[in-house]
C-alpha cells in the first residue's frame, strides 16, 4: 500500500528516478493512495541534467502498485513495483515518455495524456 514514506519509481523521462511520498491528497485523514491518485513527493534519486532535480518537491500520479485494484468485473489487477509518473497542475505529465504498463483506471481519473503516452494500457 502505497502512504507517507513510501519510495516509489519513476515511470517518466522528468530526470527523477526514485520520489518518496510526503502526503497522499484527498481529504484530511487519507492515508493511502491507490492507482489514479496523487500524491505529494519529494526526488530522492535524480539524472542528471534532467528535468526535476533532488531534493524537489512534485505531484505524482500513482500508475502502478503492487497491490494491485479490484475491478468491476470481479478480476485483480496488480504489478511488480510501485510507480508513478510527475505531473504538472494540470495533470499533464513533466515528462515526455512514459515507461511499463500503465493500469486503465488512470482513464476514469482523466489522465488522457498518460495513458496515450504509455506503451501498454492493461
Amino acid at each position: 500500500m502505497v502512504q507517507q514514506e513510501s519510495r516509489l519509481k519513476v515511470a517518466d523521462n522528468s530526470g527523477a528516478r526514485e520520489v518518496l511520498v510526503i502526503k497522499v491528497l484527498g481529504g484530511s485523514g487519507r492515508r493511502y493512495a491507490n492507482i489514479g491518485d496523487v500524491v505529494v513527493a519529494t526526488v530522492k534519486e535524480a539524472t542528471p541534467g534532467g528535468v526535476v532535480k533532488k531534493g524537489q518537491v512534485v505531484k505524482a500520479v500513482v500508475v502502478r502498485t503492487k497491490r494491485g485494484v479490484r475491478r468491476s468485473d470481479g478480476s485483480y489487477i496488480r504489478f511488480d513495483e510501485n510507480a508513478c509518473v510527475i505531473i504538472r497542475d494540470d495533470k499533464s505529465p513533466r515528462g515526455t515518455r512514459i515507461f511499463g504498463p500503465v493500469a486503465r483506471e488512470l482513464r476514469d481519473n482523466n489522465f488522457m495524456k498518460i495513458v496515450s503516452l504509455a506503451p501498454e494500457v492493461i
